[in-house]
């Protein structure tokens, strides 16, 4: 009989958090090492959404969900083209995905992207840890046949200054101006184009994602994208009838640096305005409230959001481990949504005025649409000013 040619050897791959626990599994997706905060998501359904959100810059993501590239991955549900996470932990790997709109193994997607992940790791005992004693720094590594180093892999952990401080934004932005015409996606028939826009909508870009930009171009919205260091001339050159702060990742004080005094005088002018996540955060410091960071942060598809003045619960998509602390807010700014898992501030609004933002993820379908709302009532307000 021919020999049977060998079976190819797994990868190793190990997770090092800096208070020197260690967890070994098999090394997937690109391979060698990355540095970064620890986080778990509990989705059990859109990863590749979740690993492509330039929100998720700096930051290492450990799903709860056991079972990760059941359906692959495609060129349409990603969220931008550079993917900023730095590594993907799951307790086991799909290697077999099946699902028609599949392209790829997620294995061959995270390699595309450089992106390193381990799966075979206990991820309960990790989402145990990181509920206990918060977000750790840690080091991902898929290491190939090499075994891990302990001391070296600790002494990177420890290396990382965490995202307390860091203008992330910076480095997910777009680097210029551009126009954006693409429409919601519709079941087998992909992305529409845009055909007559009804208003002007700046989107200032800190890390925005794909769909917020679809569902704002669904609305009527001739949209124009510009860099998160744009000023407020530069976006008052462009005549917005509505301004949309977007999501993004990173500290809102460092980015607010420079973000907050466009922000203010965007304000000023009685531009409608609508902030999403990191957007929110920065809209809250431009009126005059503070932010802080969270122990777990929230990360997830499934979380219960109560809209304070209709009472309605809308299950929302959540990544954020920083929150405006609502005892910081000023008379004159309400607080709108409010967490039932923890109490924290989801949502503000500018009395008296079309200033209004959220924490979660609007544009994200876990309700499914239960968030949609609030793109109508931002095109709503801007119609109102032609």
């Amino acid at each position: 009989m021919p020999e049977q040619a060998a079976a190819p050897a797994l990868s190793r791959g190990a997770v090092m958090l800096a208070d020197g626990t260690l967890f070994e599994g098999q090394g997937f997706g690109a391979v060698g090492q990355a540095v970064g905060e620890v986080c778990f998501n509990t989705a059990m359904t859109g990863y590749q959404e979740i690993l492509s959100d330039p929100s998720y810059a700096g930051q290492i993501v450990a799903f709860t969900f056991p079972h990760i590239g059941i359906v692959g991955t495609n060129d349409e549900d990603i969220e931008t083209l550079n993917p900023a996470v730095r590594g993907l932990i799951v307790r086991a790997d799909a290697e077999h995905p099946s699902n028609y709109r599949s392209l790829a193994a997620l294995d061959r997607w995270l390699k595309a992207h450089n992106i390193p992940a381990v799966a075979g790791i206990d991820t309960r005992a990790l989402t145990s840890l990181i509920r206990e004693k918060g977000m750790p720094h840690g080091v991902i590594a898929n290491l190939g046949d090499a075994a891990p180093d302990r001391n070296a892999l600790l002494e990177k952990a420890r290396s990382f200054p965490g995202l307390e401080g860091l203008d992330l934004a910076k480095d997910v932005t777009a680097r210029q101006m551009y126009r954006w015409d693409e429409m919601p996606w519709a079941w087998n028939e992909g992305y529409g184009k845009e055909g007559v826009p009804q208003f002007r909508a700046v989107v200032l870009d800190y890390g925005v994602k794909r769909n917020i930009l679809r569902l704002l171009a669904g609305k009527g919205a001739d949209i124009t994208v510009l860099p998160a260091s744009a000023t407020l001339e530069d976006v008052m050159r462009h005549q917005p009838h509505g301004v949309l702060l977007s999501n993004g990742p990173g500290d809102p004080a460092a980015t607010g640096e420079y973000a907050i005094p466009t922000i203010k005088g965007i304000v000023d002018k009685g531009i409608p305005t609508f902030g999403i996540c990191l957007g929110h955060q920065m809209l809250g410091l431009a009126l005059g409230g503070k932010t802080k960071k969270m122990a777990q942060g929230h990360h997830g598809a499934n979380h219960p959001v109560k809209d304070l003045e209709t009472g309605k619960v809308e299950i929302v998509s959540m990544n954020h481990g920083f929150t405006v602390d609502t005892g910081t807010l000023p008379k004159g700014v309400k607080e709108t949504h409010v967490s039932l898992f923890d109490g924290s501030n989801c949502g503000l609004r500018l009395e008296g005025a079309d200033v209004f933002s959220v924490q979660y993820h609007p544009e994200a379908s876990p309700g499914p649409m239960d968030s949609h709302y609030l793109f109508d009532r931002f095109a709503d307000a801007a119609k109102a000013r032609l």
